[in-house]
């Protein structure tokens, strides 16, 4: 099964959500104010969230003005080139030195550990030599996890005891990442931190290591969001992004939701873009986040059911 084929399968919960509420409303009446609330309220409950649908029905409202749209049908393709806009364009993973760093943080149970196995299995398919670092210390469980998930990849994995320092695990993987040659350093971080400070002080010691260690490296700080948690995910993604430089988003169990609309609400409101996503649990389901492949999944299959 090709890329776009799983993300169709993957957004099906999704797609289901979204247009089994608005085909009923493209069907060719007459465009009223009752067509807008319907289509806004539509939207929230795909959670696109508050602020985003309204912005998408404001924008419409604009655009059926300008080129005097009389039916609804005629509003779907706009609503389609909207959210393509909204989106924006695709911002794939930064690996452009040698080594080059990826830290991914996250609270616990969003499929972090996880996702860092399937990229990691991604990588090392390229052809990269890939090393992770276990700086998630605070948990025995998590450091075991995460040396099933790298054993599955085939990558190596640089661990310390539970209650390590987290920055020494990075130092010492970054030391192995220079005499290994390695091409990227994956940076697992601990899931509970229990407040900004705490979180913004972590970060920062783990850069101030990965500058001295590798300086001019390409750094990636992905924060990894459970699609099933709809606008909690969106609001976790606030928090970070005000205590940490956020270069990206992972969001994970994109397969499991019907609120994958969440794609759409962080592009507009937070404007860090979606990375990654990951479809199934199976290892090779994790891919780059492609916008114009996201809108073209979500409206196919609309599309091939009228």
């Amino acid at each position: 099964m090709g890329l776009f084929e799983k993300l169709k399968q993957g957004l099906k919960k999704t797609k289901n959500s979204l247009f089994g509420g608005l085909n009923g409303l493209f069907s060719g009446s007459e465009i009223t104010d009752d067509f807008y609330d319907e289509l806004e309220e539509t939207l929230i409950l795909a959670d696109l969230g508050a602020k985003t649908s309204e912005d998408i029905v404001s924008g419409l409202k604009s655009r059926v003005k300008e080129k005097r749209f009389t039916t609804t049908d005629q509003v779907r393709g706009e609503l389609k080139d909207m959210i393509k806009e909204m989106l924006g364009k695709d911002s794939p993973l930064d690996l452009s030195t040698v080594p080059s760093v990826v830290l991914v943080i996250g609270v616990n149970g969003v499929g972090k550990t996880t996702a860092i196995g399937k990229l990691s299995h991604q990588l090392k398919e390229q052809g990269k030599r890939v090393i992770v670092a276990a700086a998630d210390t605070f948990r025995a469980a998590a450091i075991d996890q995460l040396n099933v998930w790298t054993d599955r990849a085939g990558v190596q994995i640089i661990k310390h005891s539970e209650g390590s320092d987290p920055a020494s695990v990075v130092y010492d993987a970054l030391d192995a990442a220079k005499s290994r040659s390695a091409d990227v350093v994956i940076i697992d971080t601990a899931g509970r931190l229990h407040n900004k400070q705490n979180l913004m002080n972590e970060l920062a010691k783990i850069s101030r290591i990965v500058h001295q260690k590798a300086e001019g490296c390409a750094l990636e700080v992905l924060i990894a969001l459970d699609a099933t948690t709809g606008q909690n995910a969106v609001n976790q993604a606030r928090a970070f992004n005000d205590a940490a430089d956020i270069t990206g988003i992972i969001l994970t169990k994109l397969d499991s939701s019907a609120k994958g609309g969440i794609v759409i609400s962080i592009a507009n409101e937070l404007k860090v873009p979606v990375k990654l996503i990951s479809v199934g649990e199976k290892i090779d389901d994790l891919q780059p986040f492609v916008a114009q492949d996201f809108v073209e999944a979500l409206f196919e299959v609309d599309e091939d059911e009228d």
